[in-house]
């Protein structure tokens, strides 16, 4: 099973709104993934026990040692279908 993080500012509204869509979606794929909205904040010290990130703000340069997917897609629509196709690879690995 993948473990992926999704993370905003508070770890609750919009975080949660992706995690709820991309588990879902991940669902209707049958693949197997644990989703969890989680606080920027916390990030830092949790980055390692995940094997995806979903970011939703904006980092110009990411130092995580971990496959980062673009969230705001899974929020507005557009280019979700390819940011997810970038996920499933990612989960497949």
């Amino acid at each position: 099973m993948k473990r992926i993080f999704v993370a905003c500012g508070s770890g609750v509204a919009t975080s949660q709104t992706v995690a709820s869509k991309v588990q879902s979606m991940c669902e209707d794929e049958n693949l197997d993934v644990s989703v969890e909205a989680v606080d920027f904040k916390s990030l830092e010290n949790i980055i390692d026990q995940c094997d995806i990130y979903i970011s939703i703000v904006s980092e110009k340069d990411n130092n995580w040692n971990v496959p980062t997917i673009k969230g705001i897609p899974f929020l507005t629509g557009i280019g979700m279908e390819e940011e997810f196709e970038k996920l499933k690879d990612l989960i497949k690995e």
